[in-house]
């Protein structure tokens, strides 16, 4: 099930020139100007809310009550901060059961589709 949650930030990769170079060689700045529609917290269409911030090298998922938390590995993933960024919301998704994807210029949640179980008798 994919749910709609913000328009993507398109001034974020503006923040990867070199004039704006934030010295943390992971791009802390473009991660926050991706991040900033998210932070506020969302609601979802099912009450839940749903949430992304950012503090040191850690990018924080949250999605109702569940937390999932990735590192942004300049070493071992890429030195190119929008690979690293990538790689962070998929260890903090994979941990709360969700994925931040963007689509046609809007960021989405891709959460999996819940099924009604039968009853067993």
């Amino acid at each position: 099930m994919k749910i709609d949650l913000a328009p993507e930030n398109t001034d974020a990769p503006a923040q990867l020139r070199p004039e704006k170079n934030d010295r943390s060689g992971v791009g802390v700045h473009y991660v926050d100007a991706y991040l900033k529609p998210l932070k506020a917290g969302i609601t979802l269409p099912d009450g839940r809310k749903f949430s992304a911030k950012r503090r040191g090298l850690k990018v924080t998922l949250t999605l109702g009550t569940l937390k999932g938390d990735g590192l942004m590995r300049r070493l071992t993933v890429s030195r190119d901060p929008t690979v690293m960024l990538r790689a962070a919301l998929d260890e903090a998704g994979a941990k709360i059961q969700a994925h931040v994807a963007s689509d046609s210029g809007r960021l989405v949640l891709e959460l999996p589709d819940v099924t009604p179980s039968a009853p067993t008798a």
